[in-house]
């Protein structure tokens, strides 16, 4: 993948649950829309009005046309319709990044040693 659209969400925190549904919602619809869901991230410990969407695609030529499906898809125009009956997204706000090739996904390669 060449690019990751980074979603960061201000939620309303006593709606939470209402963010993790539409989350939820998201697992189905992203892939067959045509993105690559790395995946969506709730708040747990610290900052709790904070979430995270991530979601790869090859170029900016593929995202648009994601977004283009989008736009006709029946469980992704009830998703935003939901999130705004409910009002739990304040803010959203989208950037572009691309991966470090050697950093992406890389695994620990001895956790013998790592203290908790």
């Amino acid at each position: 993948m060449s690019i990751t659209c980074v979603i960061r969400y201000e939620i309303d925190p006593f709606q939470r649950n209402a963010f993790k549904t539409y989350a939820e919602n998201w697992g189905k619809i992203i892939p067959w829309c045509g993105g690559h869901l790395i995946g969506y991230f709730l708040p747990h410990e610290g900052t709790n009005n904070v979430a995270w969407g991530l979601i790869a695609f090859a170029d900016l030529a593929s995202y648009e046309a994601y977004r283009i499906r989008l736009q006709s898809d029946e469980g992704a125009l009830a998703n935003f319709a939901m999130a705004q009956k409910h009002r739990f997204i304040l803010k959203e706000e989208r950037s572009f990044v691309e991966a470090v090739s050697g950093t992406l996904a890389v695994k620990p390669i001895n956790t013998m040693n790592i203290s908790v």
